[in-house]
């Protein structure tokens, strides 16, 4: 079911190209309704927001009650309420082990600077409606900026006719402020600017939509964002001594996220390479969304033979995947080569779903090769800082010469002058401050 190609400069190349191709940008006509609807809301407000909502929804946008959210979790089966608390228990540890906190020490100069964290003031998740109801996602969205000290905490999604329970419960576990039943383009809108009872926010993260996704990208710079998700996608390093289902069930579980997923197997021998292509088969013919998988590993799906594992290792690098496994005799030993992944999965014991549900890391994850840049989302994402100085007269003074040049290379005469000022009891209005004192 997966081609299988022995890396040699060119046809690794053609693979890599296509994963590129398969991230293409919205098309003109999702950029074009998703820009009018902003500039809509942006001048008109609330009335503009609920239009759509009628038009696209068949509802005008509510708040949902904190009794619908109880009775949620009591609609819950107990095993999953369970599950969804475990798992918002290790997320939160997790995030809690990172928090940066505000730090200040004596500068060379012997003044006084920092740098002081403070979580967002207020922030958005969006979470889709229908069939596409994801908790996990509700918890992996919601608890880094409760442990990052966010001020407000308001979730958005679709008005539908039923609204998921387990959606509603992880939004109650999480600590959801404010839960507010309106999607789509106009939802990203009115959190950009603000409509009626449903209020600005610093920053919107959660998936969406092709319509959401280019309504967040435009949105961008009025408020920040997660980041501009694209299909899903997970690689697998394996040697010659790993287990081919194992290795065959992983790339399936990515595969079958949808037809665009991706899912690439490096590896150093081709008898393995044969041998998970014939459980890829095997293990499709019992799963769910077996369409899907098909289509998706018939397009995206690869498997590459390289000469070493090191060779895997660069050219895992190139691709910067989302979710990168080292199913390797010794998975620590490549580690220190891999340098662009969203999340990397050591060893056959740590399979990619244990990070989409349970471990704590985030799954909000670069994709589409912004692993090169771009960080998953974590408690960091929700943080601001601001620096700190503060200087008294003695540790100022020897400094102001310095201070004073660096202002008039640049013309900046009153930046100099206000230096300056400050010592013309100690250096008299004529003297320029040329020597450093």
């Amino acid at each position: 079911m997966i081609q299988i190609v022995t890396a040699d400069g060119r046809k690794e190349r053609e693979v890599l190209q296509a994963m590129r191709a398969r991230a293409a940008q919205a098309g003109a006509e999702i950029n074009r309704a998703a820009a009018a609807i902003l500039e809509d809301v942006r001048e008109n407000g609330y009335p503009a927001v609920a239009a759509c909502s009628r038009k696209f929804d068949g509802a005008e946008p509510y708040e949902i009650a904190p009794e619908r959210l109880e009775a949620a979790c009591a609609a819950c089966p107990p095993e999953l309420l369970s599950a969804l608390e475990r798992a918002a228990a290790n997320i939160r540890d997790y995030n809690e082990k990172l928090l940066l906190k505000s730090q200040e020490w004596r500068s060379p100069d012997g003044g006084v600077v920092g740098r002081i964290v403070r979580g967002l003031s207020r922030v958005g998740i969006y979470v889709p409606g229908g069939t596409a109801a994801y908790p996990s996602s509700v918890l992996m969205n919601a608890v880094p900026p409760k442990v990052a000290g966010v001020g407000e905490l308001i979730m958005v999604t679709p008005p539908t006719e039923n609204l998921n329970d387990a959606v509603l419960a992880a939004a109650k576990i999480a600590g959801v402020d404010r839960v507010i039943a309106v999607g789509g383009a106009q939802a990203v809108a009115a959190l950009t600017y603000g409509a009626g009872f449903i209020p600005r926010v610093d920053k919107l993260v959660g998936p969406g939509n092709a319509y959401v996704a280019a309504a967040k990208r435009m949105a961008y710079g009025q408020l920040d964002i997660d980041m501009v998700a694209g299909p899903s996608e997970v690689l697998v390093i394996a040697d010659e001594k790993a287990d081919p289902r194992l290795a065959a069930a992983d790339l399936l579980s990515q595969a079958e996220h949808d037809k665009l997923a991706s899912a690439v197997l490096l590896t150093t021998s081709r008898a393995l390479a044969e041998a998970v292509d014939r459980e890829i088969i095997r293990q499709t013919g019992y799963l769910t969304r077996s369409e899907i998988m098909e289509a998706s590993l018939r397009d995206f799906g690869c498997a590459i033979v390289c000469d070493t594992l090191e060779d895997c290792a660069a050219l895992a690098n190139e691709i910067a995947p989302e979710h990168l496994e080292i199913m390797t005799e010794e998975p620590r030993a490549l580690l220190p080569r891999i340098k662009n992944a969203g999340a990397v999965f050591l060893g056959a014991w740590s399979p990619e779903p244990l990070g989409d549900y349970l471990a704590g890391p985030d799954h909000v994850l670069p994709t589409s090769g912004t692993a090169r840049f771009f960080s998953p989302l974590s408690v960091d994402s929700f943080l601001k800082t601001m620096s700190i100085i503060q200087y008294d007269k003695a540790s100022l003074e020897p400094i102001r010469g310095d201070i004073i040049r660096l202002a008039e290379a640049e013309h900046l005469t009153a930046h100099a002058n206000s230096i300056r000022v400050r010592f013309e009891d100690v250096d008299g209005p004529a003297d320029k401050g040329e020597g450093r004192a």
